[in-house]
């Protein structure tokens, strides 16, 4: 695998499980306050929200970049998400927007850095 492909995999997966993490602590609070779970939900949400923040410090980029090029894998995760945990199909619309998001990750990722 070339050096830029292993480089935008690592990246990418690394946002993916960022993504599932920070996902998951905003929807269960959600079950709990809209759809009537138990409160018990809140304690797997701190977890959650917590290896968020752990994974969000494994990127050796500086911070606003890594951000910049998580906001990428985030939407695209949260389209993936509302397809496959709420059972709503993404329109064209989320498609092509969420593509848009993880083509501005890559560029961010691979841009080369003097």
């Amino acid at each position: 695998m070339s050096e830029p492909i292993a480089t935008l995999a690592r990246a990418g997966g690394l946002f993916v499980a960022t993504a599932v993490a920070e996902i998951v602590g905003c929807y269960l609070p959600y079950l709990w306050l809209r759809k009537g779970a138990s409160a018990w939900v809140l304690v797997p949400t701190a977890v959650s929200l917590a290896a968020f923040a752990w994974l969000l410090t494994m990127h050796p980029a500086a911070a606003g970049r890594t951000y910049a090029a998580y906001g990428g894998i985030y939407v695209a995760t949260a389209v993936l998400w509302l397809w496959l945990v709420e059972k709503q199909q993404p329109d064209r619309w989320d498609l092509i927007g969420a593509a848009v998001c993880v083509i501005g990750m890559a560029i961010i990722v691979l841009g080369p850095r003097g």
